[in-house]
């Protein structure tokens, strides 16, 4: 591996975690009597030198990046950027001890908003929107910000490294060097359009600002202990419902139907159609359970909270507006295969995918059909592209290892005391980047009374769901590998 291209791009990147720590810094310095000010800009001070560094005395070269240089720097940078981003927490003290500091530096970059905080409220103004930031920054991930600024090779090592090839489809018959600064742009104005949206709905700029940045990156932190259930507004709820699944959605459909005037490639996509339909479905088994054992009296009431916690599960946000550890074994059984299966592949969401599950669950069907009629010829397609046995392979590869590591860490945190629906659902709310689960991690709880060793291992599932698996792997194959 190249280990001067690899420090000067990592360097890269914390250069843009600290300017995001300054951003903060200066809200705080415009906010009378906010305590985060200092620690913010002495964070972004810090941050900034370490980032300076390689760029001063690491002289980047002409070196071709390989696929191990940029699978290396995707890697670094998120470690790194956990590890600084918790330098204002730190600072701050109070609740975060420095495993509690890590923990949610780790849960905002790998947009998985699992919180140990109690009083959400009683941070300062700059320090929340410094732990909204990390989960804006990391929703279209700091690799793909800093890959505009490179160019030929260097992009292209950086985009295969950083988004899975899945998340590329959309783009096949384009120049890969556009790809970043396309899904940037779409991520950009659908944060505008939310934030508008919700200011319209009476919203404070501040809470309109971090929802809509909280929402389209499908994290879920809130600046309200009770989350969005604290603003008791159904015109915000359903402008938060729409774009969390709009966030769920690839990003280089929502640029080709709305940026480039094409709407038709929404309604052509064979995935965002089965997406959608599973989205509703689940919404009316989820509403109708809920009328049925009595927990609403209002058909719309049950509806109302039934699509958000639908729509904010399946997209991996966790905002909430209800307790859905109060409801019904149907209902909470629903929303446990809504946050394993999630999004769509190229957007801020987590989890296995739907494109993996369409393309897995055809797979088998091919098998089967196969079974019966030996001698005939089946093609797998998506969205009418044939598919390799290669690409069917590695979706069932990636879901096989995916569920293996939701069992192996359910197992951990069962043995270490939590109980079983506990020990299960956080592991899949870890891996998921989903963030609440069911049992102590519900809708309205947190991660605060988790052991140390616990929130360890819940931080490393983060990681690994962030950066789909493989890339960590990657890199482990690639460090331990003898020559």
């Amino acid at each position: 591996m190249n280990w001067r291209i690899i420090t000067w791009y990592i360097g890269v990147s914390m250069l843009f975690v600290a300017a995001l720590m300054a951003v903060s810094g200066i809200i705080a310095l415009c906010t009378p009597g906010d305590e985060s000010r200092v620690l913010l800009l002495l964070s972004a001070f810090l941050t900034g030198n370490v980032g300076f560094f390689p760029l001063i005395f690491v002289r980047k070269g002409r070196h071709k990046m390989t696929f191990r240089d940029g699978n290396c720097i995707v890697v670094g940078s998120w470690v790194l950027a956990c590890l600084f981003g918790m330098l204002p927490f730190l600072f701050y003290g109070h609740e975060f001890t420095p495993i509690n500091a890590l923990f949610e530096s780790v849960s905002g970059f790998t947009t998985t908003g699992a919180s140990i905080l109690n009083d959400i409220e009683a941070l300062p103004r700059g320090l929340q929107f410094w732990r909204i930031s990390t989960a804006w920054v990391g929703g279209i991930g700091i690799v793909t910000l800093f890959s505009m600024l490179t160019i030929g090779t260097d992009k292209s090592a950086l985009s295969k490294a950083e988004i899975s090839n899945v998340a590329r489809d959309a783009f096949a018959g384009e120049e890969s060097s556009s790809f970043a600064s396309k899904m940037i742009l779409t991520y950009i104005s659908l944060t505008i359009v939310t934030f508008f949206s919700l200011k319209l709905t009476g919203m404070g700029w501040f809470d309109a600002a971090t929802n809509a940045m909280s929402a389209c990156s499908t994290c879920g932190f809130c600046t309200r202990n009770t989350s969005i259930a604290f603003y008791a507004n159904p015109a915000a709820e359903i402008i938060l419902t729409v774009a969390m699944l709009a966030a769920g959605i690839h990003f280089g459909i929502l640029f080709l139907a709305f940026l480039r005037g094409r709407p038709k490639y929404i309604w052509k996509s064979e995935i965002i159609k089965v997406f959608i339909s599973l989205v509703g479905l689940a919404i009316v088994v989820v509403t109708v359970d809920l009328l049925i054992n009595g927990h609403y009296s209002s058909f719309w009431t049950a509806l109302r909270d039934a699509s958000f916690q639908v729509a904010s599960i399946s997209t991996t946000t966790g905002f909430a507006t209800h307790d859905t550890t109060l409801w019904p074994p149907l209902s909470m059984s629903t929303l446990i295969i809504c946050s394993l299966i999630c999004g769509c592949s190229g957007s801020t969401s987590g989890g296995i995918k739907i494109d993996r599950a369409i393309l897995a669950a055809k797979g088998i069907f091919r098998k089967m059909r196969l079974t019966v009629s030996p001698n005939s010829v089946y093609f797998v397609k998506v969205d009418g592209k044939a598919k390799s046995e290669e690409q069917i392979s590695d979706a069932y590869g990636y879901i096989f290892c995916y569920l293996l590591i939701v069992v192996v860490f359910a197992a951990i945190n069962i043995a270490s005391g939590l109980d079983f629906t506990t020990g299960v659902t956080a592991s899949i709310a870890c891996i998921g980047n989903v963030g609440p689960g069911f049992g102590d991690v519900g809708s309205m709880s947190n991660y605060a009374a988790f052991p140390s060793i616990l929130k360890a291992t819940g931080m490393i599932e983060m990681l690994i769901g962030r950066l789909e698996i493989f890339p960590a792997l990657y890199l482990l194959l690639s460090v331990t590998q003898r020559h």
